[in-house]
């Protein structure tokens, strides 16, 4: 009974629409790609595919002009008397007669610059024409593998193997979304997604969404990887020269100017190409604009294509975008990729106003069994046709993945995956059922080599089991670790639990529990690493340790949007530990400085004494509007730039050994990160906490601050870190505030120096603030330059730090080397 219902529901949907195909070539008959096609005073369009086919749907029979618009090709109209299922026509496109005499030239003054003014003057009120509205919104991704290698880096690169043709090239990600759109400037959004369909996954779901492509010239930025300049921004004379090239007129008649855009500078955000202004408007009619990716600060795109088309509607005189493409070439390691995202917008309505409760913080949803759609209703609304690649793709994925649910294919892979080597006892090893969805996963001791002054040189294996399902996204992990120092000839076991309930709240349990040796600052202010050369070449050994013989279950969830909770309770026994070892790579009479923090020249007195407690935490976090995108497998959330995020945070120690060890104890923290248009990003972070009743509390629960003395940094920003200050100097058990304002121009300032422009870095400005009782405030300056590096690889920093406490107390130079934490 479902199928016949089924099928008659979908006789009854095929028969409300009628269609016109066809295909569009030039003169010499050569296929034209992305060509606009719309009925004439409508906003019903679609757009060709690469093979120059269409298809545009039609709700009512009869007479119908269509209109074919294309840059540098004469506007064609056909007249189609539709009294049928479907029409096929070819459309054979002239190459317009672009005219310099349009345009009155005055020798004094170019005349693009006046036509770029009038149009930076009336943007505001076109703009508004098309500021609410809703829409049907298509898109379309194509992503493809070209020449792939078959080792990076030694590793074999298999993954793709079986979807590659004989050049190791062919397509790794195909999708499509057919949403309805609730839209208002600047960035109100309300997408609801009716079909979605992704290449090889049949209950797959696109990520394609209209939010994350809202690249609109009439704002001052198009929001790429980082915030690019608009061709008619307020600013954009500062960043664009303007060419006139002549003018044409469009299917209605009107005056289109053709102006090239450069940028005044190659280093900087600032598109080059083509922009196209309707005379006397000064509205938009096309543009056809590109970028490298050195200009974004995204080094791993060599270069992307933004084209957008405009249709006309003479009887609301409206100009709006019905068609967008998005291209791009990317490539790093010997791995080179090319894709297009192809995005049509139809049967516009525009409101004057919408209710107030129509957005929310959910900007996007899914209609149930969006995912289930059949072909025929693909074949149906499918705004731009298939070409003959895309058709090919779904056809041998959809074949593909039926062989790949199978047991026997799944253990075919498994077999080959899970054969073991002598060489994996030194590398790692994993154990995989594909058909169960579990694995067994062995990490090798050798991989985690590290030196500290207490273990000496320490080795640490681990050994995990890990269930997942897929389409929950949610996982079973039980795993185990081994850590083992030679010099201190002790070997401590860790054993830990982790079960993620679902993607919606992303609730986690976790339980650990054993014996490990742990940093006084839970923050783990200095990696292993990075103390390992430390100690061993320069005899600096800061890392400083203690016994830790626990066990902690934790719990943390989202509440509702953007309120989360994280709760835990932990039974410890701390021990102190003392230096085993004086071995070193140099030879130096320096003797390191003991395993005590408060007292470094004292081998023999400790920084605490053994001791038993039990500690609770309860922490919120409050991400102020938060938005979010609604997915059958899972929510994800989205930041909102406009408000900070407050963490509140309530610590209890209680059931010591010695009743002098228990305490209560608050914090609080503000994030904010602004984004300063294109001058760059503001990063804030401000702390601050206080003690209660904790006059004699262990050394270990002081309030311990993010130092470095190593002159080594290792994250992508400095907002938790001093770095010029010791470890342990300013630790407190009484109450502090933490300020950290670091600023990256993102290029703004450094795109414009001569000769520096061409490193493509970033200038960093830092401040820090540190007060606590019984010192003066200590604070850090820095000025440095970030995302150095050679080509596409950009994991360098360099800074500049004076230190001041009551004066002027020193500085130093950070190098910031952010490979270092794929050891880690």
């Amino acid at each position: 009974m479902k199928k016949i219902t089924f099928i008659l529901f979908l006789l009854i949907s095929l028969s409300c629409y009628s269609q016109i195909k066809g295909r569009v070539t030039d003169g010499k008959g050569i296929p034209l790609a992305f060509v606009n096609i719309f009925e004439e005073n409508t906003y019903n369009g679609t757009t060709t595919n690469e093979q120059g086919k269409f298809e545009l749907n039609i709700r009512v029979p009869g007479k119908h002009i269509v209109i074919f618009q294309y840059l540098g090709y004469q506007t064609a109209k056909r007249i189609i008397d539709l009294d049928k299922a479907s029409e096929t026509i070819d459309v054979v496109m002239l190459e317009e007669n672009i005219t310099l005499n349009e345009v009155v030239i005055n020798t004094k003054e170019n005349p693009a610059n006046e036509i770029i003014r009038n149009a930076i003057k009336n943007k505001k009120d076109n703009s508004e024409k098309t500021a609410r509205y809703k829409s049907d919104f298509y898109s379309r991704g194509i992503i493809r593998l070209k020449d792939a290698p078959k080792t990076i880096m030694g590793q074999k690169f298999d993954f793709f193997d079986e979807i590659l043709d004989s050049t190791r090239s062919g397509i790794i990600y195909l999708s499509e979304t057919v949403s309805k759109i609730t839209y208002q400037k600047p960035d109100k959004m309300k997408e609801v997604i009716i079909a979605s369909k992704v290449s090889g996954k049949d209950n797959g779901f696109s990520f394609n969404n209209a939010a994350s492509v809202n690249f609109d010239c009439y704002e001052n930025y198009l929001p790429f990887q980082i915030n690019v300049v608009s061709p008619i921004a307020d600013n954009a004379f500062n960043y664009y020269k303007y060419k006139f090239e002549g003018s044409f007129f469009s299917e209605n008649k009107q005056q289109i100017n053709k102006i090239k855009v450069t940028p005044r500078r190659d280093t900087e955000p600032a598109m080059e190409g083509y922009i196209y202004i309707v005379d006397d408007t000064f509205a938009i009619y096309a543009t056809d604009l590109s970028i490298k990716g050195s200009q974004m600060q995204t080094p791993v795109i060599d270069q992307l294509t933004l084209k957008q088309s405009y249709s006309y509607n003479s009887v609301n005189k409206i100009w709006v975008k019905n068609t967008q493409t998005l291209d791009f070439i990317a490539g790093m390691i010997g791995i080179k990729v090319n894709g297009r995202f192809t995005y049509v917008y139809s049967n516009f309505e525009f409101e004057k106003e919408f209710a107030k409760k129509t957005f929310t913080n959910e900007i996007l949803s899914f209609q149930q069994n969006a995912n289930k759609k059949e072909d025929a209703f693909w074949n149906t609304i499918r705004p731009v046709p298939l070409t003959e690649e895309e058709s090919k793709d779904y056809v041998k994925k959809d074949i593909l993945q039926t062989k790949k649910k199978s047991l026997k294919y799944l253990d075919s892979i498994d077999a080959k995956h899970n054969k073991f080597k002598i060489t994996d006892i030194l590398t790692g090893y994993s154990y995989k059922n594909s058909f169960k969805k579990w694995s067994i996963d062995y990490d090798s001791p050798l991989t985690s080599i590290a030196f500290n002054t207490v273990q000496g040189w320490k080795l640490n294996a681990g050994l995990s089991y890990t269930k997942r399902n897929e389409e929950k996204r949610t996982f079973t992990r039980v795993g185990s670790r081994f850590d083992y120092g030679f010099s201190e000839n002790k070997l401590r076991a860790t054993a830990n639990f982790t079960h993620k309930f679902n993607n919606i709240n992303n609730s986690i349990v976790t339980i650990n529990g054993g014996s490990a040796v742990a940093q006084f600052n839970g923050n783990n202010p200095i990696s292993n690493a990075v103390n390992t050369v430390s100690t061993l070449f320069f005899k600096n050994n800061f890392m400083k340790l203690y016994e830790k013989n626990f066990v902690t279950t934790s719990f943390t969830r989202e509440i509702v949007n953007g309120i989360y909770v994280n709760a835990s309770a932990e039974y410890a026994e701390r021990k102190p530990l003392y230096n085993t070892t004086n071995q070193s790579v140099i030879k130096s009479n320096d003797l390191y400085t003991s395993n005590n923090p408060l007292d470094p020249t004292n081998e023999t007195t400790a920084a605490i004494v053994k001791n038993n407690l039990v500690k609770t935490n309860v922490a919120f976090r409050f991400n102020f509007g938060q938005k979010y995108l609604s997915r059958p497998d899972g929510k994800y959330n989205i930041p909102n730039e406009d408000y900070p995020s407050l963490t509140l945070g309530y610590e209890k120690a209680f059931a010591a050994t010695d009743k002098n060890n228990e305490y209560d104890f608050v914090a609080g923290k503000i994030d904010y990160e602004l984004t300063l248009g294109n001058k760059g990003t503001l990063q804030m972070v401000f702390k601050g906490g206080k003690f209660f009743n904790a006059d004699n509390i262990s050394f270990v629960d002081y309030r311990h601050f993010n130092g470095n003395l190593t002159h080594i940094g290792q994250a992508d920003t400095y907002t938790n870190v001093f770095n010029l200050l010791p470890y342990y100097v300013a630790s407190t058990n009484k109450s502090y505030s933490e300020t950290h304002i670091e600023h990256n121009d993102k290029g703004y300032f450094m795109n414009k120096i001569p000769l520096l422009k061409y490193l493509q870095s970033q200038l960093v400005l830092g401040f820090h603030n540190l007060a606590v009782p019984d010192r003066k405030p200590y604070q850090e300056f820095s000025v440095g330059l970030d995302n150095l590096g050679f080509g596409k690889y950009r994991l360098l920093r360099i800074d500049y730090v004076r230190g001041y406490q009551n004066g002027y107390q020193g500085d130093g130079v950070i190098f910031g080397l952010k490979f270092l934490n794929v050891l880690e």
